[in-house]
């Protein structure tokens, strides 16, 4: 089925707010499993040298191509794998139909590397120059720059990467005086204006350098204390040693913890999560580096170019201004996080419940705790299975979960067990049956969507339905939500996408399930995760029979 992104993409190029916090998230990756490896000068070298491992791939055409398999027992096996590849391309669609897998589109990878989200006015653009053969790295608010691919389209030898990076890390000057990171926190429209001043002043060529880095490695002082810790560091940052418009962003500490940062025009979750699944595992199983390595004598001086940029007085104040936007927004975000440990997937399908489905319902059920009330929700589903492909939503809000909610937190004398287990599997009935519309693409909000598009290019006057006060308040998502497992993620958060909502990143795994939740001032986020903790303790005890505790 063939769509039309254009309109998807505008949307995303045409907000002029800040991509901090209103759209870029994080994912982090878990440490490595040796911790002398976990060394940031090693384990940076190793984790550039494995992105680049899969650029090579991916641009080589040998990616194995990303897949969903419904009955994996017979699809996602070698035998399988190693028969497709024996028929010829016209039919292997109708070979992989049979085993019910189903390949998903995989355009969005073009952006993954050597990619930029330049501000315009009013509209920005996405720049790739896939020619571009160096690394950016920042430091202390400092740009610098070195090839990590040869000539001949090789990747540089990794000592070689060691020494370089050992060299900026011992670069002891102190942070920028006007660190131009900054700049790319701005409203879109104001960085516009900023950029077309940095380009007056003959700062042309140093731009390019940045806009084409295969992508930015941002190299931290700083030590992560625990997960909130984490979380801001990765989220957000500093604001000076970030440069946030790049496609993604690999950011280290000084403890060697890591993780990805990445804009959201040009992608989502799907491409950053296979390429960090892939760049962690080759990292781990085939290090390019080890801790007892020392870097070849190379004159990392004359490889690596710190880039300079030439400033006037009207770039100073723009710099000042957006550190001081920067510095205030920050400080309104609170993040906190929770580990349920009483169970996870495994208890859950043991009920015969869907895990997503119980992670939704806590959160419907903390909401109503809290606020008394149900209010707009959005969970993202990937609809990577049709032709270019982004997401779709899920709306976990439903009259079966306001039921359940109504029934544990207004009247939990007025219902048996029986009820209450019926009323769960009633829930994870239906979320399961709104997941698998919104994969295949038989959601609402996207054809909505599509169809106001399509209004505003013909240039009638919007239906009234669209004027629906319903229409805003479901487009209004208070709770605002994503899922994600996998072994090289250890964390990942976003912030809320309305002032009053919550930012909710989850992960239901086989023994537990983790929770970290993002709020403004408005709200109360310790107090809602501890009604999730609640809301969870009280799903559990239902699916065991124990008296539901209040």
């Amino acid at each position: 089925m063939m769509t039309s992104t254009g309109p998807w993409f505008d949307m995303y190029l045409a907000a002029r707010d800040s991509v901090v916090l209103n759209y870029n998230p994080f994912m982090s990756f878990n440490p490595h499993p040796k911790t002398e490896y976990n060394d940031p000068l090693i384990r940076a070298t190793n984790m550039v040298v494995s992105a680049m491992r899969f650029m090579k791939t991916l641009r080589a055409g040998y990616l194995e191509p990303e897949v969903f398999h419904l009955n994996p027992e017979k699809s996602d096996t070698k035998k399988f794998k190693k028969l497709i590849r024996f028929v010829p391309s016209s039919f292997s669609w109708f070979g992989a139909y049979m085993v019910n897998a189903y390949p998903l589109d995989m355009s969005q990878y073009f952006r993954l590397f050597n990619s930029t989200r330049i501000p315009r006015p009013n509209k920005d653009e996405l720049f790739t120059d896939e020619r571009a053969r160096h690394l950016l790295v920042m430091r202390n608010g400092h740009f610098f720059a070195f090839d990590v691919i040869d000539k001949d389209g090789n990747i540089v030898n990794p000592s070689e990467i060691q020494a370089h990076l050992k060299y900026i890390l011992s670069d002891n000057r102190p942070p920028a005086d006007f660190p131009l990171g900054y700049l790319s926190s701005e409203n879109r429209n104001t960085w516009a204006l900023l950029r077309q001043k940095l380009l007056e002043n003959g700062n042309e060529e140093t731009l390019k350098k940045v806009d084409s880095a295969v992508f930015c490695l941002c190299l931290d002082d700083c030590l992560v204390k625990d997960y909130t810790d984490l979380t801001h560091t990765m989220l957000h940052g500093n604001g000076y040693n970030r440069w946030y418009d790049k496609s993604f962003s690999i950011i280290m500490t000084r403890d060697g913890t890591a993780a990805v940062n990445f804009e959201h025009s040009w992608g989502d979750g799907v491409a950053v999560l296979r390429f960090q699944n892939e760049v962690y595992k080759d990292h781990v199983e085939r290090p390019a580096v080890s801790p007892e390595a020392r870097p070849v004598a190379v004159d990392s001086c004359q490889a690596v170019h710190r880039l300079e940029f030439k400033l006037d007085d009207s770039l100073k104040a723009g710099i000042i201004q957006a550190k001081q936007k920067f510095d205030a927004t920050m400080k309104t975000l609170t993040v906190n996080n929770v580990q349920f440990q009483r169970g996870g997937k495994e208890f859950l399908k043991k009920h015969k419940v869907s895990p997503d489905a119980v992670a939704q319902l806590a959160f419907q059920m903390a909401f109503f705790m809290q606020y008394g009330q149900t209010v707009a929700t959005y969970e993202s589903c990937s609809t990577a299975a049709f032709k270019h492909g982004r997401t779709e939503t899920i709306r976990p809000a439903s009259i079966y979960t306001k039921k359940f909610c109504e029934a544990i937190v207004k009247q939990p004398s007025k219902h048996n067990a029986s009820d209450l287990r019926t009323m769960i599997a009633d829930c994870s009935k239906y979320h399961s049956q709104l997941t698998k519309e919104a994969a295949m693409g038989q959601g609402f909000d996207r054809h909505l969507f599509a169809m106001r598009c399509l209004a505003a290019t013909k240039g009638s006057s919007l239906p009234d339905f669209y004027q629906d006060p319903a229409y805003k308040q479901i487009n209004h998502n208070i709770l605002s939500t994503s899922t994600l497992t996998s072994p090289a993620v250890q964390l990942g958060g976003f912030a809320p996408v309305v002032p009053d909502g919550f930012g909710i990143a989850y992960g239901v795994h086989d023994h537990w399930m983790g929770c970290n939740v993002s709020g403004y001032p408005v709200r109360n986020v310790k107090e809602f995760l501890d009604c999730i903790h609640q809301s969870l303790d009280q799903i559990f005890d239902v699916l065991e029979g124990k008296p539901v505790q209040s």
